[in-house]
């Protein structure tokens, strides 16, 4: 429990800043230290009286946010100056107009971008999240330091969260999993994105987190013994080649081993990479590249690469900025060994992203990879699509992708998503090229539009006068320019036939005869299920949309006439429970409080069949738009992506302890194939533990055995007591949970 102190608590606000002040004056030299003290006094007084939910003085935040920004990131004065004041107008009676007084234009652009969306969103489908984050990438379309500074921002709530509740926590650490950590990735912040992720992980899922970390320390002094007899013959023989170098050891985050774990569905012990030996030179940078090869030589002569493992970031860098050498050898005890070489250059930009990234600019004579990235981002945002989460989903899709590289028939490179298709390319190339696109060459073979391309593909786009996209085109691309340039096509053809289908609307309501207001348009574009009036009229116009639908939208009766629907929004009558307004608003003033229990009785919950959670599993309630409660596990991708954008819906939930009936679950067994093997496996399940199979499914192929099993079990114990058992068969290899529904 913290308790105040006053006295303390003022020396304490000194430390922090003068570790600031340390901080930046090894990044640069502060020649604005009047500046950033005049920032740090508003700040100190804008937030006097404020403490955090720990019950620090709430000052401690954006003083450590400043240093973040400064120490972690590299940013200069103007970003130290907006990360110090980033939460005074949010939270003080100071304004934008006062910061512009004070700081100037630069300094109150970003501050402002920096400042939530006050507005309340009454439509079910806004998202105050994807608004607010919408609004930051904006300003970034500007100034690129507004989302530098929310990362820091971010990554110090996420240090501090143990403070926040539960439901709070869970919001927070999914919107940081979906959004941030990826947008840090595509910044090129290395080690932030890692600790975002290593953090969410363990909100998310806790027990996960601690165990993973207490075996890597378990696992420690073994690696580092394991570290100094691989490391020795390559460091004497660059020592002896005069070489200005330094060798470190990069131990694995929490989050990717266990993404690895799950993906390849296997224990912690059989992870070999653990760890990556890093070899950083410092060479003039226009010899980096012979230099990061003589290294790569000198590892070779000692222990035999993988080749397939070879990858060189330095001729053809990531789009984020990246460049290395990374290759995988064999060590003398038999595990394989990741080595990445890099210059001083190069590691300042793998760990510090974009703010170094601008720092060695000028050396470079064409945009790079990040740049063009950046360009993509104001584009979209300058689109005319204002629906914040579809701009989301977009945006979301490019972050996090992996690429390809492609050339036009010129032999001009292109990097692309892995999984870009040849209408994505044409999209990339100019958006009327994607437009009239009807196939293409690729490798001088004539291929569809939805056809995949690989690294190293040459791709000419055969394009039509006479094309235009059509809405399965959509289906046909996963980059978010595509997607957009898609979308504000079909929305130019949807608009020609506005008028059009608002004649036939007033025509068939006149038949009715009632006449055709706005009120009345959008009641009936929620009855027949629009989001777009613009899509709606296009659809009258084409005849999709019938009299007979007009018909029986003004027939509809209820307590008298259907005009009741023009002053309140139309829902269809519901045959199920949902959640009672009193409880809305019990939720919308308290969230936090609510708990999913035997006490509630008017909520209709719904256990979500992405994840198939069972009592034990640690869980959270979101209101769906239809009014139900899904249940959803904490670790759910499903769940993740909900709580990323509508995190006032979140409910903490939890099992009722009297449960007694049987949850559908799953589990796969690899095993060795073996005559009475069904039968011991089945044994066990009725015998031991006289549980309910659903579906048992077998495939046996070269001497193995692929077993899934559905199942009815109580709880995560049984379920691992089962695990267990089953376990003692010794033709059983692997056995796994299943999170997903098999039908």
């Amino acid at each position: 429990m913290y308790t105040p102190d006053p006295e303390k608590e003022k020396r304490e606000i000194l430390n922090r800043y003068r570790n600031l002040l340390r901080v930046w004056a090894t990044r640069e030299k502060p020649v604005n230290k009047k500046l950033v003290r005049k920032a740090f006094n508003l700040a100190v007084d804008a937030h006097k009286d404020m403490r955090r939910k720990s019950g620090e003085p709430y000052i401690y935040h954006p003083l450590d946010v400043a240093k973040i920004a400064a120490g972690e990131i590299g940013l200069g004065t103007t970003s130290v100056i907006c990360a110090l004041l980033h939460d005074v107008v949010e939270d003080s009676e100071y304004t934008l107009k006062d910061i512009r007084h004070l700081f100037g234009d630069t300094v109150t652009r970003i501050i402002d971008g920096l400042t939530k969306i006050e507005e309340i969103f009454e439509h079910p489908a806004s998202s105050a999240q994807a608004e607010n984050f919408k609004k930051m990438l904006l300003t970034m379309s500007v100034d690129v330091r507004v989302i530098l500074i929310k990362l820091a921002d971010r990554l110090h709530n996420m240090r501090t969260l143990d403070a926040m509740p539960g439901d709070k926590q869970l919001k927070i650490a999914s919107e940081t999993l979906f959004l941030f950590a990826p947008l840090a990735h595509r910044l090129g912040l290395h080690a932030i994105k890692s600790e975002l992720e290593d953090l969410s992980l363990k909100f998310l899922e806790p027990e996960v987190f601690n165990t993973i970390s207490r075996k890597l320390e378990e696992s420690r002094p073994e690696r580092k013994r394991f570290n100094n007899k691989f490391i020795y013959p390559i460091k004497k023989d660059l020592a002896g080649k005069g070489m200005n170098f330094s060798i470190l050891d990069r131990e694995k985050s929490v989050f990717s081993i266990w993404e690895k774990m799950q993906s390849k569905e296997i224990p912690f012990e059989d992870i070999f990479d653990l760890f990556a030996i890093r070899i950083i030179i410092d060479t003039p940078i226009e010899k980096e590249k012979e230099q990061c090869w003589r290294v790569y030589s000198v590892i070779t002569d000692y222990y035999r690469p993988n080749q397939k493992r070879l990858r060189d970031w330095i001729s053809l860098p990531k789009a984020n900025g990246y460049e290395a050498l990374h290759t995988t050898v064999m060590s003398r005890t038999g595990k394989w060994v990741e080595v990445q070489i890099r210059t001083k250059r190069m590691d300042e930009i793998a760990e510090k992203g974009y703010a170094a990234h601008w720092k060695y600019k000028d050396g470079i004579d064409h945009e790079t990879g990040l740049d063009e990235w950046l360009n993509k981002i104001r584009e979209m945002l300058h689109g005319e699509d204002s629906d914040a989460l579809d701009f989301l989903d977009d945006f979301k899709l490019n972050l996090f992708a992996d690429e390809i590289f492609v050339y036009t028939p010129k032999g001009d490179l292109k990097i692309m998503p892995v999984g870009a298709t040849v209408l994505d390319f044409a999209y990339n190339i100019h958006s009327q090229i994607g437009n009239r696109a009807i196939g293409a060459k690729v490798n001088h073979n004539l291929v569809p539009l939805n056809h995949k391309l690989n690294s190293g593909d040459q791709v000419e786009v055969i394009v039509s006068q006479k094309q235009v996209p059509t809405e399965n085109w959509l289906g046909f691309v996963i980059t978010a320019r595509a997607k957009h340039r898609i979308k504000a096509a079909l929305k130019d053809e949807y608009r020609k036939f506005t008028e059009k289908g608002k004649e036939i609307l007033k025509k068939y309501l006149g038949q009715q005869k009632v006449e055709c207001s706005e009120g009345v348009a959008n009641r009936f574009m929620e009855y027949v299920g629009y989001t777009s009036q613009i899509r709606m009229y296009y659809d009258l116009a084409h005849d999709s949309i019938r009299l007979q639908d007009v018909k029986a939208f003004t027939q509809l009766t209820d307590q008298g006439s259907w005009l009741r629907y023009i002053s309140k929004p139309f829902t269809r009558s519901r045959t199920q429970k949902s959640v009672s307004p009193d409880l809305i608003e019990q939720l919308n003033e308290k969230p936090e409080t609510l708990v999913l229990s035997d006490d509630i009785e008017d909520i209709r919950y719904v256990i979500s069949k992405c994840c198939n959670p069972i009592p034990g599993d640690d869980v959270m309630g979101f209101i769906s738009r239809k009014g139900k409660i899904m249940i959803h596990r904490t670790n759910c991708p499903v769940a993740i992506q909900s709580m990323s954008s509508y995190g006032n819906r979140i409910i903490k939930a939890k099992w009722r302890t009297n449960e007694s009936i049987g949850f559908l679950t799953g589990i796969k067994l690899k095993c060795v194939d073996k005559k009475g093997l069904i039968r011991q496996i089945s044994e066990v399940i009725y015998d031991k533990h006289d549980l309910g199979i659903r579906s048992f499914n077998l495939n046996t192929h070269g001497g193995l055995t692929d077993v899934v099993i559905m199942l009815y079990i109580e709880n995560t114990q049984a379920l691992n007591q089962l695990i267990d058992n089953l376990k003692k068969i010794p033709e059983i290899q692997k056995i796994s949970r299943i999170d997903r529904s098999v039908t």
